[in-house]
């Protein structure tokens, strides 16, 4: 069996709500994000599943003495973030999920926000609450949009505000929902899994919307590194970059109308050649560009067949215009502007 399954001691026959955290080596947060869980005020039952992917520090043992109520998947090998969700959710039995990161603590208040508003919606989808660093505190998003080639622009309209994308830090989402998109794709691994979810859940004719608060406060780039703006520019990790390029890339090849793709996917890998280019020139190690940007190719054409059925699918289903959904994008690319605000990124 490749998950041991260890039981929380109160775990309830029919929580309205499964908090879902996938963790890996998170004994430095993990009891933050567990804590800030149970002292959310609510008036219905909850349960917690944690994914424990083959960590080698302490916060299993974190985990099992300090919060007996969890139930735990622990699994025999390490599964990637995709997997762990997916594994978490086909074992809740919650009416609703909420994603949390184990680097992710929620404000109070946060779960009577969702419940609240979901009860209000027409038709229900995917709620998610402004983010703020755990760094700093300061603001970092409510919310996305995309510019063309599929690259996420930060929304900071006062909520609630429908938007393209939430982040997967903090996400809650019905289950029935959830069960019609089919979850993340496992090869994902990690990375972009929130893009291909919520632009899913926007041509089956969900809604995804921001809330005005109370918030969430995220440790953003413990897992996987970099992933933000800091005082000497953008910094960023190889391995974040390679996965985020590829897994945005199947994120155009699944849910882009057939002519958009047409006209974008050719532009998006003449400006990933010349980023590639231009990062060799100013002196990235060529190892690095090759990780990101020559192994691309490859990488798609492996998961290729995986693609194109799970393009069938989501098109078979699809509920919203492709031109309410093209309407979605913002005609400048984003990464340009940034590059003229913070300079090429720093990659660790």
């Amino acid at each position: 069996m490749a998950v041991e399954i260890l039981p929380g001691n109160a775990r309830p026959a029919n929580p309205l709500v499964s908090i879902c955290i996938p963790n890996y080596n998170g004994a430095e947060y993990i009891e933050q994000c567990i804590r800030s869980v149970l002292s959310q005020e609510r008036d219905y039952e909850i349960e917690i599943i944690l994914h424990d992917d083959a960590s080698t520090d302490k916060s299993l043992l974190i985990i099992r003495t300090q919060f007996p109520q969890v139930e735990v998947l622990a699994s025999k090998e390490n599964v990637g973030f995709c997997i762990s969700n997916n594994r978490m959710v086909a074992h809740a039995r919650g009416e609703y999920v909420l994603l949390l990161n184990n680097d992710a603590v929620l404000r109070p208040g946060s779960l009577k926000a969702f419940r609240d508003y979901a009860a209000t919606q027409p038709i229900q989808g995917i709620l998610g609450l402004p983010q703020y660093t755990l760094y700093d505190g300061s603001l970092v998003d409510r919310g996305y949009e995309f510019d063309l080639f599929m690259n996420p622009i930060p929304v900071f309209a006062e909520g609630p505000t429908e938007v393209s994308t939430v982040t997967g830090a903090c996400l809650w989402i019905p289950r029935k929902v959830w069960n019609e998109i089919g979850g993340f794709p496992d090869w994902f691994e990690s990375v972009a899994e929130d893009i291909y979810l919520c632009h899913a859940a926007l041509l089956l004719g969900y809604p995804v919307v921001v809330l005005a608060a109370p918030g969430f406060d995220h440790w953003i780039g413990r897992n996987l590194g970099g992933g933000k703006i800091v005082s000497e520019g953008l910094v960023s990790t190889t391995r974040r970059r390679a996965l985020s390029e590829r897994n945005k890339t199947w994120v155009m090849m699944i849910c882009y109308p057939f002519s958009m793709l047409l006209a974008v996917l050719p532009i998006h890998f003449l400006l990933l050649a010349t980023e590639a280019a231009a990062l060799t020139v100013t002196g990235t190690h060529w190892k690095k560009v090759k990780t990101i940007y020559v192994s691309l190719p490859k990488a798609l054409w492996r998961h290729l067949a995986q693609v194109i059925t799970t393009r069938k699918r989501i098109k078979a289903l699809r509920r919203l215009s492709f031109r309410n959904y093209i309407s979605r994008f913002h005609p400048l690319p984003w990464k340009l502007i940034l590059l003229l605000r913070h300079g090429f990124p720093k990659l660790h």
